[in-house]
């Protein structure tokens, strides 16, 4: 977790670790004088210095259950790309298990069968990852519930995934406004040659901020 963030703060340990802020600096202490080059302080955070090699981490039989049943649902729901790469990730779990748990992978009867799912969700979905990344806008064809359709120039901003569908999060750039967009709803869809940049009142922050007022206020 030091490795992983720039900086992480004693309270953050705690809580993801599930012990109190006390047996954290208590550790932090033991790893500084073991030798571990660990950089901060009490009060500001601490981080591992980028040099420092540690040993392999070993996963745990659940971690690899989870790994397992992660990769086979990116496999069947990710995307041509995405599907290719969860495959590769499992290769390189397998060769830093250990033999005595390697079975642990073949053994995990969880599955996410691929055969009822639309390839053309797969596509779009690629379509919209990449968007997302390259911070392109999207622009394409919508029908809502009633099959009116309307075009869309939109800033995708997240992939949402619900058990049976996508959706994409997204500025709508006709409404005016944040909108969620079912994939299997996209028609003609494709990379605008418009880039965005992120600004105040139309980023994921203020959608999450926006859902949760509305929540709220239904309570």
């Amino acid at each position: 977790m030091l490795r992983g963030r720039r900086l992480t703060t004693a309270e953050h340990l705690a809580e993801r670790l599930g012990v109190s802020t006390r047996t954290v600096y208590r550790d932090i202490r033991d790893l500084s004088t073991s030798g571990v080059p660990v950089i901060g302080e009490a009060g500001v955070g601490y981080a591992l210095d980028q040099s420092f090699d540690i040993p392999p981490i070993m996963f745990t039989r659940d971690e690899i259950e989870a790994l397992t049943i992660g990769a086979r649902m990116v496999s069947s729901w990710g995307g041509t790309a995405l599907s290719a790469q969860a495959a590769s990730a499992l290769e390189k779990i397998v060769a830093v298990t250990p033999p005595s748990l390697r079975h642990a992978i073949d053994a995990t009867q969880i599955y996410a069968p691929d055969f009822h799912i639309d390839k053309r969700i797969s596509d779009r979905f690629e379509v919209a990852r990449h968007a997302i990344r390259a911070q392109q806008k999207l622009v394409f064809d919508y029908a809502d519930k009633e099959t009116k359709s309307t075009n869309r120039s939109v800033r995708p901003l997240a992939l949402h995934f619900w058990g049976d569908r996508w959706t994409l999060a997204a500025w709508c750039e006709l409404r005016r406004d944040f909108r969620v967009f079912r994939l299997d709803r996209i028609r003609q869809l494709r990379l605008s040659d418009v880039s965005f940049r992120h600004e105040a009142g139309k980023t994921l922050a203020d959608f999450r901020r926006q859902i949760e007022r509305e929540t709220s206020s239904q309570k």
